[in-house]
């Protein structure tokens, strides 16, 4: 188990550094001049070369990455140009509200998908079994943003059962927080629940045509306890799995949810960075958003690893 998470701690160094090369590459080719974005249209030509090179816009794109990834690596995130403020504290209280956003959908979306997709495994073929695949299959190809339009006239302006905005008034409890959620988590479920819940349905199918399946039922043990000792275990593996790279997928993901229902998280800041021309929001934002990918992936490659001895055993 060791070498298994060293080999992927060392795997994720390169990547990292590759993904930081293009997500500043890609930041730095956003049309327009950034002293002008800054200075606005009426600035004379002369103050908005003098923004550009105090900003070091005029060194070669090679010197800014390195200088860029040696402040980033020691914490020094530079400062935002939309919101003048340090890049650092404005990313965490971003990445704080996507995390609780995130964590929110996924306790709902977990256990549920599992279990519905367990069920339609065991009852294979059967009437409940198509009516879950075919609503599981509807659920992932409906955008959030046309589901969440309609959760927003349906709940929030015509039976004004839930609130329209995302966050609670300020000064609110810290609880009511999960209230104003639920709409903006409701996309989310819908989306995930069915990738998980095909995904369960399959690794129990699967794993019910195993010949040591087989032999536990011929030798007489409960269902409950061929269920539980011999399916479920093994039939997570692939759907613990798809959940890690779920769960990186929602963080970064979460930018047409949170731009829908104007919620201050990550996704939300990039597309504002971006629009913006905030290159150091930008920058910082989505790097955040790849090492939380790779995190979430190697949490997933672990509790596969705990369920599948054959990987921890280096098999």
């Amino acid at each position: 188990m060791a070498r298994l998470i060293g080999r992927r701690l060392l795997l994720m160094v390169p990547t990292l550094i590759l993904v930081s090369i293009l997500v500043f590459a890609l930041a730095e080719v956003l049309p327009g001049n950034l002293g002008r974005f800054i200075l606005g249209p009426y600035a004379t030509q002369s103050a908005v070369d003098q923004l550009n090179h105090n900003l070091g816009m005029d060194k070669p794109i090679y010197t800014r990455y390195v200088e860029w990834a040696g402040h980033f690596v020691t914490g020094h995130w530079g400062t935002s140009y939309q919101y003048t403020t340090s890049v650092f504290p404005l990313v965490m209280r971003a990445l704080g509200n996507s995390l609780l956003l995130a964590g929110f959908a996924l306790v709902i979306i977990v256990p549920t998908s599992i279990l519905v997709g367990v069920y339609a495994g065991l009852r294979r073929d059967s009437i409940l079994d198509r009516a879950i695949t075919i609503s599981s299959l509807s659920m992932t190809v409906i955008p959030e943003f046309v589901s969440g339009v309609i959760l927003i006239v349906v709940f929030a302006v015509t039976l004004h059962w839930l609130p329209v905005q995302a966050m609670p008034p300020q000064g609110s409890p810290f609880i009511d927080r999960f209230y104003y959620l639920i709409l903006p988590a409701i996309p989310l479920m819908l989306l995930e629940l069915g990738y998980i819940a095909r995904m369960a349905r399959v690794g129990t199918v699967q794993v019910l045509n195993m010949p040591y399946v087989r032999t536990a039922v011929l030798k007489g043990l409960p269902r409950r306890r061929v269920i539980f000792g011999h399916v479920l275990r093994n039939a997570l593996v692939p759907t613990v799995t798809v959940i890690g790279s779920q769960i990186g997928w929602l963080i970064g993901g979460l930018v047409v949810v949170e731009t829908l229902f104007n919620y201050p998280g990550i996704g939300n800041y990039m597309v504002n960075a971006a629009l913006n021309h905030d290159l150091p929001l930008l920058e910082a934002c989505v790097l955040v958003v790849a090492v939380l990918y790779m995190l979430s992936n190697l949490i997933a490659d672990i509790v596969v690893a705990f369920l599948n001895p054959r990987i921890r055993m280096g098999g």
